[in-house]
């Protein structure tokens, strides 16, 4: 039994090292790479902190600027709203008066086509009725003339020459 203590003991010493040399390895190496990051910060760091100071420069000369342009805008648009209602109550109040006036035009055109209309029916009875009492009165006195032309022709129709004559004009 000694023999296996013995072995067990050479064996867990032997792996004790290994474990003692992999560990300084692996520490050798952390350091290494502990360096090269600590490098490469440090070259990061040159290269961007001189890019970070000159953003963080123009951020301060521009954030004024940006501040002020921000504030013209809000003003430039309260403005515009500003005069985009005047310009609405213009165009309402014009359409209203075009409204009015489109109404008041309606009424005098149909005052006028009332008065023409009224014109033209007492034109027909003015005018019309005297000609239709004129025409009456030609037609009477036509009547008369042909009645008078009638008895007459009686009296030359006894005559038979005049009543030859009368029928070869038929």
């Amino acid at each position: 039994m000694q023999f296996w203590l013995e072995f067990f003991s050479i064996v867990a010493a032997i792996a004790l090292v290994i474990q003692v040399v992999m560990l300084t390895l692996l520490f050798f190496q952390m350091r290494r790479t502990s360096e090269n990051v600590n490098r490469l910060v440090g070259d990061l760091q040159s290269r961007v902190g001189p890019i970070l100071t000159r953003v963080q420069i123009l951020l301060d000369d521009t954030q004024p600027k940006i501040s002020s342009m921000v504030t013209d805008a809000s003003h430039i648009v309260y403005l515009a709203r500003g005069q985009a209602q005047k310009i609405d109550r213009v165009v309402t109040d014009a359409a209203d008066r075009v409204r009015g006036q489109l109404v008041h035009a309606d009424r005098i055109l149909t005052g006028t086509l009332e008065a023409v209309e009224d014109a033209g029916f007492k034109f027909k009875q003015g005018l019309w009725r005297p000609v239709q009492k004129a025409s009456a009165l030609v037609q009477g006195i036509k009547v008369g003339l042909d009645l008078l032309r009638s008895r007459r022709g009686k009296s030359r129709r006894d005559d038979p020459r005049e009543q030859q004559e009368e029928e070869l004009f038929i």
